[in-house]
């Protein structure tokens, strides 16, 4: 059976590392098509090396742009790829305009679909990545849902009939990554400036609603200044971009900026913080996973599990009470396992031999 896997985004990049591994494991052919979405080394090539992921078989080379502009890119790129490999499954991961590019590209071309992290739904269609994940969803031959609210919300959509429940490759990759940085004796700081001993929080701000307005961006950029411990701000180049255009000095306050980490590090970072503040998916997950307190500058969020017991919050930096919530302890009731035992990968992989026969 021959997987062509379409990435092109950091997260993805983490979701790919134990689904590489299965697939090798069970003796599949595996095609990986880098879309260059993430093109910036601290986000692209150093998770290749720091995961064990297999290089590329095809670079596509895309890079920014608006969003029509980089998804018809990769569909004109896409298209010749995937008319070469003629895979049994064209597999897709999470929101992003690569996930929504492979899977236009793959149904053109009759190619069956399979979505890894099916059926994740924040309800705010102000967000591009909420179209991408249920535009790919309705396009998609296998839905491969993470948890069991997942599974509800496609239910609901009338796609039940093509829906699994396979847990979150997530847990796979943080718990291994878990692993690998016990391992180590060694503690880095996240940031220069951090004292990795003393209390932190580690932050990402990255989504367009904080970052391409001035206003906002100055807005939340105070309010983690503001904080009375240290921040540990790791800046995408998209935030770095927009402060830089917009004059907001990101070495401010509480903060100390950094770059982005590889994941094993970045692992580490959150463990040994005292809590998190983030507008993104995937890190509001891990520090659930890794038992520590998230605050998420948003109004809403495509995890819900996270949600329970105060693990992970929703705050507004222009509110008051976002200073108690960033700094709050953690709850004192564990974190439960709504995403699965670590072992998805693998039951992605049984599925797609299933399905394909």
């Amino acid at each position: 059976m021959r997987i062509l896997s379409v990435v092109g985004a950091r997260p993805q990049f983490v979701k790919l590392a134990p689904i590489a591994a299965a697939v090798g494991a069970a003796g599949h052919d595996h095609v990986i098509v880098h879309t260059g979405q993430h093109y910036d080394p601290e986000l692209s090539e150093v998770f290749f090396t720091g995961l064990g992921i297999p290089e590329p078989d095809e670079r596509l080379g895309i890079g920014s742009g608006s969003h029509g502009v980089q998804t018809g890119a990769m569909l004109g790129a896409l298209d010749p790829v995937l008319s070469r490999y003629v895979p049994d499954w064209v597999l897709v991961y999470g929101d992003t305009n690569s996930t929504i590019a492979g899977a236009l590209s793959a149904v053109k071309l009759h190619l069956p679909i399979a979505h890894l992290e099916a059926g994740l739904r924040s309800f705010n269609r102000r967000m591009p990545e909420e179209h991408n994940r249920v535009l790919t969803d309705h396009t998609a031959d296998l839905l491969l849902a993470p948890t069991p609210q997942a599974v509800t919300n496609l239910e609901r959509e009338g796609l039940g009939e093509r829906t699994v429940l396979v847990g979150d490759v997530m847990v796979d990759a943080c718990l291994r990554a878990r692993e690998l940085a016990l391992a180590f004796d060694a503690v880095e700081p996240p940031a220069p400036g951090i004292d990795p001993h003393a209390p932190y929080l580690v932050a990402t701000i990255h989504r367009a609603e904080n970052t391409d307005e001035p206003e906002r961006l100055a807005a939340v950029v105070a309010a983690l200044a503001a904080l009375p411990v240290p921040v540990a701000l790791l800046a995408h180049p998209r935030l770095r971009a927009r402060a830089e255009e917009f004059g907001v000095e990101l070495a401010t306050g509480a903060i100390s900026p950094g770059s982005p980490l590889p994941y094993a590090q970045m692992v580490a970072a959150v463990s040994g913080s005292a809590g998190v503040v983030t507008d993104s998916g995937g890190l509001q997950k891990e520090a659930y996973l890794l038992g520590r307190p998230c605050t998420t500058v948003r109004t809403e969020t495509e995890w819900p599990e996270t949600l329970a017991d105060g693990w992970n919050m929703l705050a507004e930096v222009g509110d008051p009470a976002f200073a108690r919530a960033a700094t709050r302890p953690a709850p004192a009731m564990p974190p439960g396992a709504p995403f699965g035992d670590g072992r998805a990968a693998e039951r992605v992989v049984k599925e797609l031999e299933r399905a394909a026969r």
